[in-house]
């Protein structure tokens, strides 16, 4: 019986000195955001995405080609995606591209809100 009573205190006491070990003081659960970067995240979605309806010389819409007018436009881009894909407005239209995956969209906007570094 001594023994039971000795083990039913050993083992939550156990249990709650591993969960204040010192070798997790200081430490925080935060976990820094991935730098994206227009050059190695957002180019390649536009191009595979947009391409070539907003690629000139093919393009006859807003051109993408480059970090400058990507940046420029990054707010429309982004609200177009997000559409329904039964919307006029909706982009790629579902006919020419597959629409942009959620993790797709979440670079483009995770980039907007780092202020699109190139």
């Amino acid at each position: 019986m001594k023994k039971f009573k000795i083990t039913a205190l050993i083992l939550p006491l156990a249990v709650v000195l591993s969960n204040c070990s010192s070798s997790k003081k200081g430490k925080s659960d935060y976990v820094e955001a991935k730098k994206i970067s227009y050059t190695a995240d957002v180019k390649p979605i536009i191009t595979n995405s947009c391409t070539p309806c907003h690629m000139p010389p093919q393009g006859k819409k807003e051109p993408f080609e480059n970090y400058t007018q990507v940046k420029e436009h990054i707010a429309a881009i982004i609200a177009r995606v997000k559409l329904p894909q039964d919307d006029r407005k909706f982009m790629p239209p579902v006919n020419k591209k597959p629409a942009l995956t959620d993790e797709q969209v979440a670079v483009l906007v995770q980039w907007q809100q780092q202020n699109m570094p190139e």
